[in-house]
Order: C-alpha cells, then sequence, then structure tokens
C-alpha cells in the first residue's frame, strides 16, 4: 500500500539495508518495514556452503591426473562479499544466483593455482599417494589467497577424495601392482615356508639341546647320588669308628676299675688280713683247748658234742669199736 512493504529473513541471512545510498539498517534475521521506492536491499545467506571441484594436471613424468575433491567454506565478511558481488534482492524476494558460481569457480581455479606446482614435482605413483597432501596444499592455497580474502570468506575443510590416472595408465599400474603384488604373495610362500622349516630346525635344535641337557642333568644327578652314596658311607664307616672307640674307651675304663676294684680288694683284704693276724696273734700260741674252756661260758650242748666228736676223732686209734646213731644226734641236738 502505497509503496510500503514489509519483509523478513531467517537467521542464516545477513540483510543490508540501504536508502538513498546510505545503510538503514544491518545484521542477521532482520524483520521491517521499507518505502520501496528509496529501499535497496542486499541478502546474503552465511551459511557454510560445500562446493565439488574436478580438475586434471600433469606429473613430473607427463602423466595426466584427474583430482576429485569437495571444498567447506562459510561467508566470514558478508558486507564485503556485498561489496563484490551484487546480493542485491530481484523484485525484493530473491538473490542473484550466479554469486555463488562465481565464488565456486574462483575457489576452483585458486584450488587448482595451489596444486599445479606441486602435482608438477611429483611423478605418477607418488602423485596418487598423496590425496592428503594435495588437500594440505589446497587448504594453505586457498587461506594464503588475496582473492578469497577479499571475497569475505573462509575455507574451514578441503577433502580430496580421489586422484585417478587415465584409464589405460590405471589398467596398467593395476597390472604392474598385480604383478608386483602376486610377486609379493609368492615371496611371502617362499618367505613362509622357509620361516617353517627354520623354526622345524630350531625346534629341532631346541629338542637335542633339551635331551643332551636332560642326559647331563641325570649325569650329574647320578654323580651326586654316588657321592651322596660315599658321604653316606663315609659317615658310616666314622659312626662305626667313634662307636668303636668308645667301646675300647669304655672298655678300658671298665678294665681300669677292675684293677682299681682289684686293687682295693686286695688292700682291703691285707688290711684285714693284718687286722685279723694282729687280733689272734696273742691267741697263736694257745692250745685250742685252753681256749675253748675260756669261752665256756658261751658255748652250747652242740659244741660239746663237736668237741666230744673231736676227742674222739683225734683217739681214734684207739676205739675199736662206736656207735652213732641218728637217734643219738636226734636226743643231743634237740637237748639244750
Amino acid at each position: 500500500m502505497f509503496g510500503i512493504n514489509f519483509i523478513k529473513f531467517d537467521a542464516m541471512t545477513h540483510v543490508i539495508q540501504f536508502s538513498n545510498g546510505k545503510i538503514k539498517r544491518e545484521g542477521k534475521g532482520l524483520s521491517f518495514y521499507y518505502w520501496a521506492p528509496k529501499t535497496s536491499i542486499a541478502a546474503i545467506p552465511i551459511g557454510s556452503k560445500d562446493i565439488q571441484f574436478i580438475f586434471r594436471e600433469t606429473t613430473h613424468d607427463f602423466q595426466k591426473i584427474a583430482i576429485q575433491g569437495q571444498i567447506t567454506y562459510v561467508i566470514t565478511d558478508p558486507k564485503q562479499l556485498s561489496e563484490v558481488l551484487d546480493f542485491t534482492l530481484v523484485n525484493k524476494q530473491q538473490h542473484k544466483e550466479d554469486n555463488f558460481e562465481k565464488i565456486n569457480q574462483r575457489l576452483n581455479n585458486e584450488a587448482q593455482t595451489a596444486t599445479a606446482k606441486f602435482i608438477q614435482q611429483l611423478d605418477l605413483k607418488s602423485a596418487i599417494r598423496s590425496a592428503k597432501e594435495i588437500g594440505e596444499m589446497i587448504s594453505t592455497g586457498l587461506t594464503n589467497s588475496k582473492a578469497i580474502k577479499h571475497l569475505g570468506v573462509e575455507v574451514i575443510n578441503v577433502d580430496v577424495i580421489a586422484v585417478t590416472p587415465t584409464p589405460e595408465m590405471a589398467k596398467a599400474l593395476e597390472t604392474e601392482t598385480r604383478e608386483a603384488l602376486q610377486k609379493e604373495a609368492d615371496q611371502a610362500i617362499y618367505e613362509r615356508r622357509n620361516f617353517a622349516v627354520e623354526q622345524e630346525r630350531k625346534i629341532r635344535e631346541s629338542e637335542l639341546n633339551t635331551e643332551i641337557a636332560v642326559q647331563e642333568k641325570e649325569k650329574q644327578i647320578q654323580e651326586k647320588k654316588a657321592q651322596i652314596k660315599i658321604k653316606e658311607q663315609e659317615n658310616d664307616r666314622k659312626i662305626r669308628e667313634t662307636k668303636i672307640e668308645a667301646d675300647v674307651s669304655i672298655e678300658q675304663s671298665k678294665t681300669e676299675l677292675t684293677k682299681m676294684r682289684v686293687e682295693n680288694m686286695k688292700k682291703e683284704a691285707d688290711a684285714k688280713g693284718y687286722l685279723l693276724d694282729k687280733t689272734l696273734s696273742p691267741y697263736k700260741d694257745f692250745d685250742w683247748k685252753m681256749l675253748m674252756a675260756m669261752n665256756a661260758g658261751s658255748m652250747d650242748a652242740k659244741d660239746n658234742i663237736a668237741f666230744a666228736f673231736r676227742e674222739l676223732a683225734e683217739n681214734s686209734q684207739k676205739i675199736e669199736n662206736l656207735n652213732i646213731t641218728p637217734d643219738l644226734l636226734q636226743s643231743l641236738l634237740q637237748n639244750k
């Protein structure tokens, strides 16, 4: 109505409103009324974007390769980008789509420029294996590129998906690789068999060494047993010798003890004989009859009978006939 319109943007769109050639408002996700005859609106999407790239280069050995990958970037300075490219809304509803095609093309050109010199220094095989290094070169080249900085965009990631040669060269490399792999497989089989033989030899050698060690150990055990047996016999001999020496010592001690006892008994007997001799010496000249008479008070009938029989014995030549019956002896003995 009367040229006054309302417009609304999402949070991922940076909006710059110009009125009479001057910036009236600027920011993300704005919504406002504006007077169409005097208003120009630039809308720059600021979300991250992915672009695919593929370009061909020539290696140091004059072989063609195709480098394929993806670049992820984000608009960090939408105001600067709006000064380089026209993001003015068409019919107040949409911006020009070819702006992003221009950004993509410039990024592709810078990526190819960053890798050209690096690829030309590599041979074909090295280039095929250098996807990571190529990605790093592209990322570094884009980061340092003044043209990219002038756009107000920032590259956040570069992925090199594939580095491929021409179909003919790929087939040749496949054949070469296949032959090399087959050769490596044959070498691996040879090495595995050789390793198995070597291991078998080591196992057999280890078994023989083990048998030798066992026999040597058994020999040592037998020698040790013999030494122990000899030691035991030596100990038994020493024990027997010690026992014999102890027995000899005991017998010698017994002999000495016996000698001492005999000596003591002799001395005791000599002492008793001497005592008896001294005791009886006063009486040796006495007549026994007188001695009996002196001891008459202590004599009994048996003693008298004994004396009587002694008298009879001494005078037996004078006796012609004497009868002594048991009854007589019995009566004499019983008569006190």
